[in-house]
């Protein structure tokens, strides 16, 4: 039996203590593995051009170039790159120009290593990834998503959006609702269309534009 194709990584922090532990964390698991580091935004471009790495993590505050407009940039060259942000803080605002500029997660610093590692590997799938307080903060603000008038999302469509914004498959959703995936599959699209969005990403970036 073949041994499955590890998921090529790589870190963009200009911390050196953060990028060696981060690092030692990814040489830990069989089924990552790390081809390259950045300290900055320009450096982080250079490298998704020459290596095509399946997931980047990247931090949002850097010198340089900021890495909101790096992940933007990276996103625009290389949009097979799946993007984690890494941040200190938990700000509306910096998870909402992320998520537009094309990462699919948001992760605070301090997610332990079991949830990172989850997180890379639900990335590397297509699924948006958050540290549970992003997924709390998200969700806190919204009783029923901003759709246009008359689309209004039902009870069990609401559901299924907070358990995407909490990072389930559709196996995992149907599994915790006790309903087929194949009828997850239907939510799914009906909540995409009705909030007029192609991804759960941007379907998590409408979540975000609630007043509180």
């Amino acid at each position: 039996m073949s041994k499955p194709i590890p998921i090529k990584v790589i870190i963009v922090d200009d911390h050196d203590m953060l990028r060696e532990g981060l690092a030692s964390f990814l040489r830990a698991f069989h089924d990552f593995q790390l081809v390259g580091e950045a300290s900055n935004g320009n450096e982080a471009i250079r490298l998704c051009r020459e290596l095509k790495p399946d997931v980047a993590l990247i931090d949002l505050i850097m010198p340089e170039i900021d890495g909101v407009t790096t992940i933007q940039v990276i996103h625009q060259e290389n949009p097979d790159i799946h993007i984690i942000a890494l941040s200190s803080f938990n700000d509306d605002a910096l998870v909402k120009a992320s998520l537009q500029a094309g990462a699919t997660g948001y992760l605070l610093k301090n997610i332990s290593a079991s949830r990172l590692a989850g997180a890379i590997r639900a990335s590397h799938a297509g699924l948006p990834t958050f540290s549970p307080e992003i997924a709390q903060s998200i969700l806190s603000r919204q009783d029923s998503p901003i759709v246009p008038s008359g689309n209004k999302l039902t009870q069990r469509e609401n559901e299924v959006l907070n358990l995407i914004i909490n990072g389930l498959s559709n196996a995992e959703i149907g599994q915790r609702l006790n309903i087929s995936t194949y009828t997850v599959k239907n939510h799914v699209s009906n909540i995409f269309v009705k909030m007029n969005v192609s991804s759960r990403t941007e379907a998590v970036s409408q979540a975000l534009q609630l007043d509180k």
